[in-house]
C-alpha cells in the first residue's frame, strides 16, 4: 500500500485553472481520471488525512504512485477531455456503465445508392439513421412489416439486390408490393430515397400528416368509385395506426426527450434510460455498475450523460433530457451537449405533469433493475463464497482461497508427456491465466517426478518475478544430508532444487528432483511481457490443487519445500472416490457429495484434465504428421517430396547409400549425408504383424512426409 504523501505535489506546483488529471499506480496504469474547475483545490482533497477520506477515494490513493495534470480553457473541454481518457484508459476506480446485451435498433442506410431498413446491433456507423434501442429485435420486425406496405423501402441484403439486378426478378417481398423494387428499375434512385426520407420522418414521430394524406387519398378513391384503390388506402392507414399503437402515447406529439433514473445503494447503482421521440417511447435501455468511486446521484447522472452521448452528433441528442439529479457544473454540461446537438439542448429535473409521472415509471424500472440484478448476482456470489469457506473449513486454511491453481498430466503410454495449469478467482474460470507445459527433465511415464518438475518450474518463475521486482527475501533452505542451510536462489542458472536422496511416494528407490533453470520456462501460450506490468507468473495461488492422490501431493509439497515456500496449501483430489488429499496426512478428507467446496474442486480438477488432454491429443497429433525427414536442416518439403518419390518410401531411402541419394535431382551431397546421418539416427519403427496370421508385414512408410 503507497503512502500518498510520498507522491504528493507541492501546491506550488498545481495550477488553479481547470483541468483534468490522472492517478496512475506503480506500474504507469491510469487508475482514476478526474476533472475540477480548479486543479489546485480538487488535487489537494485527495491528500488529507486518510481517515477523512470516504473509503473508495482511501482506497485509490493508496493504490496509486503518482498523479499528474492537463490544464484546459473551459470547464467544457475539461468534460470532453474527462470522457476521451476514461474511453481510453479504462481505469478501474471510474464508474462505467456497461450494457448487459447489446440492443437492437432500427437502421435505415441513407448512405447507400438506395437505403436499406434492417436490425442493427453494436457501433453506430456514419450515415446511418438510427431508431431505438429496442427491448426485442422481433418489436423493429413487427413495425417494419406493417410499415412497408405504406413506405415500400427495401429490406434485402446485398447479395439478395444484387442477384435480382442480374436475373431482372424481384424478390418475393416484390410481388406482394412490399417493396418498391429498385432492384428491378420499377422506380428510380430518387423516387426510392424519398420513400426512405419518408419512412425515417414518420418514425421520428411526424405521424399525424401521413394519416391525414392516406384518409384524404382513401375518401377521394371512394368518391371516384375506385374502390380497391380505397380499400388499399384504407388498409393502409390502419397499418400505420397499429405501428403507432405499439409505442405509447405519453407525452405531446412535439416531445423529443430522454428520462434518465437512477436507482442505488452503497455498492452497485442501476440506471434506465426512456427515448421519446414524437410524444412516445421509442425505446429503453438500462445498465448497471459497481460504485468503484465515491460519487453521489448527480455525479452519476453526468457519467451517464458522458457515456451516452459522447459518441453521438444531431438528433441523437435530444432537445430535453430530464434527469433525478443536476451535475455539479450543470451549465458546462449542458453546453457539452448543445454543442454536440448544434442546438439548445434543456438539463433539468421534471416537476409536474406527465414528464414527472413518467419519470416516475423509468424510477420504478430502476429499481427493479436493480433489484433483479442483486437477487441474481447474490445467488451466484452466495454460492461461490459457500463452496470457497467449505473449502477453506475443510483444508484447515486461515482465508478463502480466492485464487486456486490446479495441475494435471497428460501422456499416452509415456509419450508426449504434458501438464497444465488452470486458474481459478473467486469461483470462476480464468482462462487468459491458463499455462501449458512439456515435461523435459526426463524421458517415460512418471506422473510423481511429473507434477515435481512442473510445480518447481511455476513457483520458481514466480520467485524469479519477485526478485526481479525487489520483493524476494532469500529464504535459507537446507537440503538433504547437507550439514547447514543452502541459499536458494531464484533465477540461478544452476539446478534450483539439491537432490532428493530420500524414496518417493510411490517409487521404489531415491529419484533426483529435476534440474530446473532460467533457460526451461513452461510453455507459455503468449509471449514474454517486458513493459514493467506484472508477468504472468507473478501471482501466487492461495491453494494448489493436484490432479491425484497422495503421491502426487508429496511431490508438490516437497517442490515447494525445495524453493523455500511455506505459505501455499497444497492439495489432491483423487477421482476413485473424490477423496481430498493433504501432505503428510494418512487419511484423506472426505467432504459431502452435496458440498459447493467439493463441486468447486471436480470443476476445477475436470478442467485442469480437459486443458491438459486437449494439449497432449495436439501434440501427438502433431507428432503422427511428422517425418525423420522434419529434423534435416535446409531440405524443404518440395524436395523432401522428390526424395520419397525417387525411393519409394522412407525405408528404403534409409538403406540407399549416399551416392544414391545424390541422384535425386536437386539434392547436393552435403544435404545427402545429412539425410543420410538424420535417418540413421532415426530408429525404425517395429514391424506390423497382421493378428489373424501372425505373419510379420512388411514397413511402408511412404506416406510420411
Amino acid at each position: 500500500m503507497a503512502d500518498p504523501s510520498s507522491y504528493r505535489p507541492s501546491p506550488g506546483q498545481i495550477p488553479d485553472s481547470p483541468g483534468v488529471y490522472k492517478f496512475r499506480d506503480e506500474h504507469r496504469r491510469v487508475i482514476y481520471v478526474g476533472k475540477a474547475k480548479n486543479l489546485r483545490q480538487r488535487v489537494a482533497n485527495y491528500f488529507q488525512d486518510l481517515a477523512n477520506l470516504h473509503p473508495r477515494t482511501r482506497t485509490m490513493v493508496t493504490t496509486a504512485a503518482s498523479v499528474e495534470w492537463t490544464v484546459v480553457s473551459t470547464e467544457v473541454e475539461a468534460l470532453q477531455l474527462e470522457y476521451t481518457w476514461i474511453k481510453e484508459f479504462d481505469p478501474r476506480f471510474n464508474v462505467k456503465y456497461r450494457d448487459d446485451k447489446s440492443y437492437p435498433y432500427l437502421a435505415v442506410t441513407l448512405n447507400e445508392e438506395f437505403p436499406r431498413v434492417q436490425v442493427m446491433r453494436g457501433a453506430k456507423k456514419k450515415g446511418v439513421r438510427y431508431f431505438g434501442p429496442y427491448g426485442h429485435a422481433w418489436a423493429i420486425r413487427e413495425t417494419v412489416d406493417l410499415m412497408l406496405r405504406v413506405f415500400p423501402v427495401r429490406t434485402c441484403s446485398a447479395g439478395v439486390f444484387k442477384n435480382a439486378a442480374r436475373t431482372g426478378r424481384p424478390c418475393l417481398l416484390g410481388y406482394i408490393d412490399k417493396c418498391s423494387a429498385p432492384c428491378v428499375g420499377r422506380v428510380t434512385p430518387e423516387e426510392h430515397r424519398e420513400l426512405a426520407e419518408d419512412f425515417c420522418d414518420f418514425m421520428t414521430g411526424r405521424t399525424g400528416t401521413y394519416i391525414r394524406r392516406l384518409e384524404k387519398d382513401m375518401t377521394q378513391a371512394a368518391e371516384e368509385m375506385e374502390y380497391e384503390r380505397a380499400a388499399r388506402l384504407r388498409d393502409d392507414a390502419g397499418a400505420l395506426k397499429r405501428a403507432m399503437e405499439k409505442s405509447a402515447v405519453v407525452l405531446a406529439d412535439a416531445t423529443d426527450a430522454d428520462l434518465i433514473a437512477v436507482a442505488e445503494d452503497e455498492l452497485e447503482a442501476a440506471l434506465q434510460i426512456f427515448h421519446v421521440r414524437g410524444g412516445r417511447v421509442r425505446g429503453q435501455r438500462g445498465w448497471v455498475t459497481d460504485k468503484v468511486e465515491a460519487v453521489d446521484t448527480s455525479g452519476l447522472v453526468e457519467h451517464a450523460l458522458q457515456q451516452l452521448y459522447g459518441e453521438e452528433r444531431g438528433d441523437a441528442v435530444p432537445k430535453e433530457v430530464l434527469v433525478p439529479a443536476l451535475p455539479e457544473d450543470t451549465e458546462a454540461v449542458s453546453q457539452w451537449l448543445a454543442e454536440r446537438r448544434g442546438s439548445q439542448v434543456s438539463l433539468r429535473i421534471p416537476q409536474r405533469g406527465d414528464k414527472k409521472d413518467l419519470m416516475a415509471t423509468v424510477q420504478r424500472n430502476a429499481q427493479q433493475a436493480l433489484g433483479l440484478h442483486k437477487t441474481k448476482r447474490a445467488s451466484d456470489l452466495t454460492t461461490r463464497s459457500r463452496a470457497l469457506e467449505e473449502i477453506a473449513e475443510a483444508l484447515g486454511l486461515d482465508t478463502a482461497p480466492l485464487r486456486i491453481e490446479c495441475y494435471d498430466i497428460s501422456h499416452l503410454q509415456g509419450d508426449d508427456v504434458v501438464a497444465s495449469m488452470v486458474v481459478f478467482e473467486d469461483g470462476l474460470a480464468r482462462k487468459s491465466e491458463y499455462r501449458r507445459f512439456q515435461i523435459k527433465g526426463f524421458e517415460g511415464q512418471d506422473d510423481v517426478r511429473s507434477m515435481h518438475e512442473v510445480i518447481g518450474r511455476r513457483f520458481k518463475r514466480y520467485l524469479q518475478e519477485k526478485e526481479r521486482t525487489g520483493e524476494w527475501e532469500e529464504p535459507q533452505v537446507t537440503a538433504p544430508g547437507a550439514a547447514g542451510p543452502a541459499p536458494a536462489t531464484p533465477g540461478a542458472a544452476g539446478p534450483a532444487a539439491p537432490v532428493a536422496t530420500g524414496p518417493t511416494p510411490g517409487g521404489t528407490g531415491p529419484v533426483p528432483a529435476p534440474v530446473l533453470t532460467a533457460a526451461s520456462p513452461a510453455d507459455e501460450i503468449e509471449p514474454r511481457e517486458d513493459d514493467g506490468r506484472p508477468k504472468r507468473f507473478a501471482y501466487p495461488p492461495q491453494l494448489v490443487v493436484v490432479d491425484g492422490g497422495q503421491p502426487q501431493v508429496a511431490a508438490a509439497k516437497r517442490a515447494l519445500d525445495e524453493l523455500g515456500i511455506d505459505d501455499i496449501a497444497v492439495c489432491g483430489l483423487a477421482k476413485r472416490l473424490e477423496e481430498v488429499w493433504l501432505p503428510d496426512d494418512d487419511d484423506p478428507v472426505v467432504l459431502p457429495r452435496s458440498s459447493e467446496g467439493l463441486y468447486l474442486l471436480q470443476r476445477v480438477r475436470d478442467e485442469a484434465h480437459r486443458f491438459a488432454i486437449t494439449y497432449q491429443r495436439a501434440k501427438r497429433a502433431k507428432r503422427i504428421r511428422s517425418s525423420p525427414l522434419d529434423d534435416v536442416a535446409g531440405l524443404g518439403e518440395t524436395r523432401k517430396q522428390a526424395l520419397i518419390k525417387h525411393f519409394g518410401s522412407v525405408k528404403k531411402l534409409r538403406q540407399a547409400t549416399i551416392e544414391e541419394i545424390c541422384e535425386v535431382p536437386g539434392i547436393g551431397r552435403r544435404t545427402a549425408e545429412s539425410v543420410a546421418a538424420a535417418l540413421a539416427s532415426t530408429a525404425p519403427a517395429a514391424p506390423a504383424v497382421n493378428t489373424a496370421t501372425g505373419e510379420i508385414m512388411e514397413e511402408d512408410d511412404g506416406g510420411a512426409s
